[in-house]
């Protein structure tokens, strides 16, 4: 008997660094996601097979445990099999009843976007191993990869959210983030993948230098509401703009747009950690005349707004 899990992947609208400290941050989950498929069978001895499959159905990993205790049983474990044997381990902890029957499982996973995309095949990974063990995916997360969790809490929402983190733990509101000029926003892969883990720790050293923590966290708070409620292009950008200088100046670093677009007529937003992954960016120009833009400057990856984030409004 197979077991089937579905989780989302994600965007953030906001700065993900703030998020830390307790910033409210606007953040979508994306059409593509990821399946984990179970399949049970009765074995004289008990492993755990896993397979994981691209999102052109090509087998990119595959590794296989103990059954009783996820240890690796390669003899040379690569790194992503010893990180894989952490979360089924923490996961166990979490769950002591999680496959305690004697059956052997294979695990199957199915990413629906590519790998270097940035949308989330470690927060889709997490919530699914989360609801599959039957324990708290932010309590998952936290244990194995940290990070704010607001990429797990997109991959079980049926759209944009408010997501908030706290010492006490984290909160998660609906966001009514529906724009009339959907059609005039983009996302472009820029093809430089950033590790989240180096950038936090690159911010929490900046922000023992400037110590401007609690005025920043309140003004990208401001900010991330006031993008559900403006319903002219030339706002959103206004406020796009406002953001990415808040964020700049705070990393010390130089604005995306101000890096690869100097001449773009629109606005560029980074999105997840600074300079890497995707970027959002505006435009009033025909669709063709900005892809044709970003395609002239080795950008290939170009997909409009509708096509990459999920809205309520279609469920």
């Amino acid at each position: 008997m197979d077991t089937l899990f579905y989780s989302q992947g994600k965007l953030l609208l906001s700065g993900e660094y703030f998020v830390l400290d307790g910033a409210t941050a606007l953040a979508v989950p994306t059409r593509l996601g990821q399946r984990l498929k179970v399949t049970y069978s009765q074995s004289a001895k008990k492993i755990l097979h896993w397979k994981s499959y691209d999102s052109n159905g090509q087998l990119w990993f595959e590794a296989v445990f103990d059954g009783e205790n996820f240890d690796c049983l390669e003899k040379y474990a690569e790194q992503k099999s010893l990180v894989l044997e952490k979360v089924l381990k923490v996961a166990k902890k979490l769950a002591v009843n999680f496959l305690k029957d004697k059956e052997s499982v294979l695990v199957e996973t199915y990413l629906e976007f590519p790998r270097l995309w940035g949308l989330g095949s470690s927060s889709t990974l997490i919530h699914s191993v989360a609801k599959w063990a039957g324990v708290n995916p932010f309590e998952l997360l936290a244990k194995t990869f940290g990070g704010s969790g607001y990429d797990v809490a997109c991959a079980d929402s049926d759209g944009p959210i408010f997501y908030e983190k706290h010492p006490e733990g984290q909160q998660t509101t609906e966001a009514l983030f529906d724009p009339p000029f959907k059609k005039q926003l983009y996302f472009v892969y820029l093809g430089q993948k950033q590790s989240s883990a180096d950038g936090i720790s690159y911010y929490k050293a900046i922000q023992k230098i400037t110590r401007k923590k609690e005025k920043l966290v309140q003004k990208i708070t401001k900010i991330s509401k006031k993008f559900v409620k403006v319903r002219i292009l030339n706002d959103f950008e206004d406020l796009l703009n406002k953001h990415e200088q808040l964020i700049a100046e705070s990393l010390q670093l130089t604005k995306v747009k101000d890096l690869y677009f100097q001449d773009y007529w629109g606005q560029v937003k980074s999105l997840g950690a600074w300079g890497g992954d995707f970027v959002l960016v505006t435009s009033a120009r025909s669709e063709a005349e900005t892809r044709q833009y970003f395609l002239e400057k080795g950008f290939e990856v170009f997909v409009p707004y509708q096509e990459m984030v999920k809205t309520r409004s279609e469920d």
